[in-house]
């Protein structure tokens, strides 16, 4: 085995609830918690926080908007990785601020496993965490926090990243996640020829095993065990939020949790002494991004980088998909679920389960940061049977960018080296996508369409529509008549007729 080979010899995970806000850690604070945790789980503790040279934080959801903070006034880490390594007793040399998307976890840590194996990093931490419920209570009870803390030294702060939406898109409510990945499943329901009632016990099927896997995880934030009916069935509690989807069917961001991982190379963990037992390897990993916007998807019921990325990880590890084990896909909707289990061939209810957490819904969403937590839980998963391989798939935006690792205890033999992800992303630009208007006239039909609610109250129809005329694509809304966004959640609207007209400003659908 070549000494520069990576390889993850730490894992930990930290949860916080029950703590009144003012006794509560900040996020950087969880971050560090949950990396003492790593620390010790590599079996050497401090001694190896001093080898560490590279720290990256995943990015908070507080500063993954152009909105300042998202009006939360308790300041903040000005240098996160910085005040993290504080925290452990590490003095790194390279200080990350991850970009946004759920995807960045697994995207580091193929990036960290390059790195380390062409020795420009010695060991590297990723962590990352939440601690929105905290301030989600101190704001409700008016309870003042400072979280504000200022470490010298160098940061490199990779941004925003990639731009997801358009202004156009969001003034109608594409953009935002709960009323975007609704509309992935209606389409997906129509491509299917199911009926609503047949489709929405199928989405109560699909996750109440998360639900099941959830209640048996400690770090799971809601885990309190729901069945099928009980996810479909909408109440006071689990009332709609964007039609189809219940409360219980979006991922859960209320939480304060935290992950982290170590990985350094083989070499390096020899010369630690750090048990070969703790190691894990990367036995496969791919990275691509779908059509970015919302406007330029080829359809609204597959992902074509999702299929990709996986595809080109499996390929790596030399494993088809009947060789995984163990899977962990990311589940912040249904419809995450469904294309992912679609591009990689697998069943709904696949044997081997489709998540090692619970997902977001159930162990909890903490912005961009759930698939560290679905790394970390695999660690023990494989550790214990080195035979066994793990799959993850991470997701950002909105089925918009995909990263995939594949993990087994079983050693890695060759030179590691990956297949570089901007020689593949070309097959999915050159995609070809709908025209777009941004002010459409005339004729038209339903592509796919969501119901927003507010309190439980239907207040606006989203519609993505092709014109008669020429098969553009537009996006409007519909009028906010409240029988028709009724009619609109008990009979299906793709394909249904009508016309659209763009005038002051604002398209409108008007269903035949």
């Amino acid at each position: 085995m070549d000494d520069s080979t990576p390889v993850l010899v730490g894992a930990g995970q930290f949860i916080e609830k029950n703590v009144l806000p003012d006794k509560a850690q900040p996020p950087v604070g969880i971050s560090s918690l949950a990396a003492m945790e790593a620390l010790a789980d590599s079996g050497i503790g401090a001694e190896l926080a001093h080898q560490i040279d590279t720290v990256i934080a995943v990015r908070l959801i507080l500063d993954s908007t152009n909105r300042p903070r998202l009006e939360i006034p308790f300041g903040r880490a000005e240098n996160p990785p910085r005040a993290i390594a504080r925290r452990i007793g590490a003095n790194p040399v390279n200080a990350i601020y991850g970009n946004v998307g759920g995807n960045t976890p697994q995207m580091y840590v193929n990036e960290m496993a390059e790195r380390i194996s062409n020795k420009e990093v010695d060991v590297a931490l990723i962590a990352g965490s939440e601690a929105i419920k905290t301030a989600q209570l101190a704001l409700r009870n008016e309870i003042d926090l400072d979280w504000h803390e200022e470490d010298a030294g160098s940061m490199e702060d990779r941004g925003l990243g990639e731009k997801l939406i358009t202004p156009h898109e969001f003034t109608y409510g594409i953009g935002v996640p709960i009323q975007s990945y609704p509309l992935f499943e209606n389409a997906l329901r129509a491509h299917q020829g199911n009926s609503i009632e047949l489709h929405m016990q199928q989405l109560g099927e699909l996750f109440e095993p998360f639900s099941k896997v959830a209640a048996s995880n400690p770090y799971a934030f809601f885990g309190k065990r729901r069945n099928a009916q009980e996810l479909i069935t909408v109440t006071p509690d689990n009332r709609f939020i964007c039609f189809p989807y219940p409360k219980w069917m979006n991922a859960m961001d209320g939480v304060n949790q935290g992950a982290a991982i170590i990985m350094t190379s083989v070499g390096k963990a020899r010369e630690l002494a750090i048990d070969p037992k703790k190691w894990v390897f990367i036995h496969g990993c791919g990275e691509a991004n779908d059509k970015l916007t919302m406007s330029q998807r080829v359809n609204y019921y597959s992902a074509p980088a999702l299929k990709l990325n996986v595809q080109k990880a499996l390929t790596m590890a030399g494993k088809k998909i009947d060789d995984i084990d163990y899977f962990d896909l990311y589940s912040c909707f249904p419809s995450a679920v469904e294309i992912a289990c679609k591009e990689m061939g697998i069943a709904y209810n696949d044997s081997r389960g489709l998540t090692v957490t619970g997902g977001l819904p159930f162990f909890g969403g903490p912005g961009n940061n759930y698939s560290l937590h679905a790394i970390a839980s695999m660690l023990p998963l494989l550790r214990a049977d080195p035979s066994r391989l793990g799959l993850v798939t991470a997701n950002g935006g909105y089925l918009s960018k995909h990263a995939t690792g594949i993990y087994s205890a079983t050693p890695w033999e060759s030179k590691w080296q990956r297949e570089n992800p901007s020689s593949y992303q070309p097959e999915i630009d050159e995609m070809p996508s709908p025209s777009f208007s941004e002010t459409p006239n005339g004729g038209g039909t339903i592509e796919t369409y969501t119901v927003s609610f507010n309190k439980g109250v239907a207040e606006r129809g989203i519609v993505i529509g092709r014109l008669a005329a020429n098969g553009e694509r537009f996006v409007a809304n519909t009028p906010s008549d409240s029988a028709l966004l009724l009619a609109m959640t008990q009979q299906e609207q793709v394909g249904r007729p009508g016309t659209v007209d763009s005038s002051n400003g604002m398209n409108t659908f008007i269903p035949l």
